[in-house]
């Protein structure tokens, strides 16, 4: 089983950046497809972005697309998410997630693991 622990979460002013890491441990990350996914208080957790195990495909939400960049480092066990010119409805609890059969955009599909969440919040 892996293990997963998100981490780069914080305050910060829109239009500013930040980036998310997400390590694992127990298990090799290129085993695994990734995604991120957040959950804004009072809503339902949603789609961010994923990439394949070997990092070659690569999906976006429509609200994040040409903002945000999803890459990982399988040498390290860590996926990435790069987030630019954030708005204040980015800000939400962020989780990475893990999936051995594929990409995945659908929040409630039975992932192989999931993170703790790291928290982003953005000031207008």
């Amino acid at each position: 089983q892996v293990q997963l622990v998100e981490s780069g979460g914080g305050l910060v002013q829109a239009g500013g950046s930040l980036r998310l890491s997400c390590a694992a441990s127990g298990r090799t990350l290129g085993n695994y497809a990734m995604g991120w996914f957040r959950q804004a208080p009072s809503q339902e957790r949603e789609f961010v972005a994923a990439i394949s195990g070997n990092g070659e495909s690569t999906v976006y939400a429509d609200s994040v697309n040409a903002r945000f960049i999803i890459s990982r480092d399988n040498a390290k066990n860590t996926v990435y998410l790069e987030m630019n010119n954030l708005k204040p409805e980015d800000a939400a609890v962020y989780y990475c997630a893990g999936y051995k059969f594929g990409i995945v955009t659908n929040p409630s599909v039975v992932m192989d693991a999931w993170g703790q969440g790291t928290l982003v919040t953005v000031s207008s």
